[in-house]
């Protein structure tokens, strides 16, 4: 059986005293406030969909930049999570603030710069203020997951020349377009990525979805993801429960979409990457 682990589930705690919302920009999105899942259930909901492990994702469009119910859900489960936060890049404070939920237990970094409650793409990846919190994340190691869209894309790469050795992953592969079929041009600045090996790939249902639409097909999207990047680069995400399908309907969309890939690739895809990206979820012997 092919071992899963998940890089994209988020959290939301039925506890709102003790983790009040505070949903970036002002407005919680409403899959958070319809359909809420503890990481009681979340775990509830792993053993049915056969997801061994995963990395929880601060869900920003709840709790804005308070990690407090991940930070606390990593370390009241060691070694079946490990937590992704999220900052405000642009803050005086920002390399401390990131201390601080390193010190909590986490393991990776969010930035959100669109999303449900925030339409667009926001302006500041490389804005000089942000560099201080890119030089810590590199310097601790930090993976960081960016909630963009492929508009966001040049700013990363003025990020990745200034910041080298830093690690970075695109949330939804940045949303491309992928309805135009092979060579998929309207991806390109996807494609030219693929030149900086500290650049993963994070794929979800959105993408999925996408490669059945218009001229796409899964052989050639994701055909081309894997020859371009590797599987070693790529892992997959559930964005339980922000998508509206239940954890094993994910597992199976995503299973069934890449049937056609070598078993060795999926098994990257599935889990070796996310293990080498997030080592807390790695096995032990």
């Amino acid at each position: 059986m092919l071992n899963v682990v998940d890089i994209h589930p988020h959290v939301i705690s039925t506890d709102t005293r003790r983790y009040p919302r505070a949903p970036i920009g002002g407005h919680q999105s409403t899959w958070s406030s319809e359909r809420p899942v503890s990481v009681e259930q979340l775990i509830a909901e792993q053993e049915r969909a056969g997801v061994r492990k995963a990395a929880l994702v601060q869900a920003s469009t709840c709790y804005g930049h308070d990690n407090s119910y991940v930070a606390d859900a990593v370390n009241a489960y060691p070694g079946r999570f490990a937590g992704v936060f999220s900052i405000d890049p642009l803050a005086p404070d920002a390399p401390d603030t990131i201390a601080h939920w390193i010190a909590r237990g986490m393991t990776g970094m969010r930035l959100f710069t669109t999303g449900s409650t925030m339409p667009g793409q926001a302006g500041w990846l490389d804005d000089p203020r942000s560099f201080p919190a890119w030089r810590k994340a590199e310097e601790e190691g930090l993976l960081v997951c960016l909630q963009m869209t492929a508009d966001g894309i040049p700013q990363i790469v003025n990020v990745l020349e200034r910041v080298p050795r830093l690690r970075v992953i695109l949330d939804h592969l940045a949303r491309p377009v992928q309805d135009d079929g092979p060579p998929y041009a309207a991806a390109n600045s996807l494609w030219g990525l693929a030149r900086y090996p500290n650049v993963y790939l994070k794929v979800t249902e959105r993408n999925f979805v996408g490669a059945r639409n218009g001229q796409a097909t899964p052989e050639t999207f994701f055909g081309r993801l894997v020859s371009d990047f590797g599987a070693s680069r790529i892992a997959w995400g559930s964005n339980y429960p922000a998508s509206e399908k239940s954890l094993p309907e994910l597992v199976a969309l995503a299973q069934d979409t890449l049937a056609f890939l070598p078993a060795g690739d999926r098994e990257w895809i599935f889990s070796r990457t996310a293990q080498a990206l997030y080592p807390s979820l790695a096995d032990r012997s």
